[in-house]
């Protein structure tokens, strides 16, 4: 195979980034015309498509890796320079990690939090469902990403986080409108659940599970945004499956009750990141790990 030529990779990250062909042309400071060569020699070279031409621009497996590739080079590079010139004013260095939103409300930012107020970093939050977010690492979007899978992908690695343990929740005031009788799959078929997103089948699980409800069987909001789940659970307009650690306070004080105490859903985190990984982007894994583990132990 020809060496790899950096700039065609550029080339190739910038409209994936930008999602447009005249965006990366700008961002890069030359034609359409000659980013659009660019990737075609790209393409010429590994004889095979990188990008499909759909909306939003998608890579094809062979572009995630070569995207992978590169902002892993990009990453390298990035910490090599602040360690040869670390006197030299810094440029922010971007970092993208892909999160839950669960773990994003809860532990993730502030086990972050020394690390963004001593160095220039901006972070590039790729949020999805946990059973997702290992994707954007495969695709090249982030470096790390907290997931439910246990295997890492190939050049990556994997540690256990330890586990979020998810409590179906509601106020008092909307057990006694929709559960007088207790919480009943009847009861439960009328009663309005919140869902993160119509791909997100927690909820779906949970109820086929314990309750032998079956999907399209009662009603559920879509809302994507886990403080939203604890807003609408507080002030009685559904009930919610909510990690513990989210609304400890409210449980304690009485203001939202675990509607299933001998039933909670327990979920195994992990933390995976490229293999290639050293300075401050080994400083954010290490950070992750340990106050991940103390918060989800």
């Amino acid at each position: 195979m020809k060496a790899l030529d950096y700039k065609l990779l550029l080339a190739l990250d910038a409209v994936m980034q930008e999602q447009n062909f005249d965006r990366a042309a700008q961002r890069l400071h030359l034609t359409q015309s000659a980013i659009s060569q660019r990737i075609k020699q790209l393409e010429q070279q590994f004889a095979e498509p990188l990008i499909i031409r759909s909306q939003p621009l998608q890579a094809t497996p062979l572009g995630q890796k070569l995207l992978a590739h590169y902002r892993q080079v990009r990453q390298l590079e990035q910490e090599l320079s602040s360690e040869l010139a670390p006197a030299s004013p810094q440029a922010p260095i971007r970092i993208s990690i892909a999160v839950n939103a669960d773990s994003l409300a809860t532990w993730f930012l502030p086990a972050l939090a020394p690390l963004l107020e001593r160095f220039p970093i901006e972070l590039n939050l790729l949020v999805d469902d946990e059973s997702r977010t290992l994707d954007k690492v495969r695709e090249g979007q982030a470096f790390g990403a907290v997931s439910l899978h246990p295997q890492p992908l190939p050049g990556c690695s994997v540690d256990e986080l330890g586990q979020m343990c998810y409590v179906l929740t509601a106020s008092p005031a909307f057990m006694a409108r929709h559960f007088p009788e207790g919480l009943t799959p009847q009861a439960l078929a009328k009663a309005p659940g919140v869902a993160f997103d119509p791909r997100d089948d927690m909820h779906i699980s949970f109820l086929r599970r314990e309750f032998g409800l079956e999907p399209g069987g009662y009603p559920c909001h879509i809302v994507h945004s886990s403080e939203a789940f604890v807003a609408m659970a507080e002030q009685g307009l559904a009930y919610c499956l909510i990690p513990e650690l989210q609304i400890r306070a409210q449980l304690q004080s009485g203001r939202l009750l675990d509607l299933c105490p001998d039933r909670h859903l327990i979920e195994t985190l992990y933390w995976h990141r490229w293999l290639l990984e050293r300075g401050l982007h080994k400083q954010i894994s290490q950070r992750l790990i340990s106050q991940g583990q103390a918060a989800l132990s």
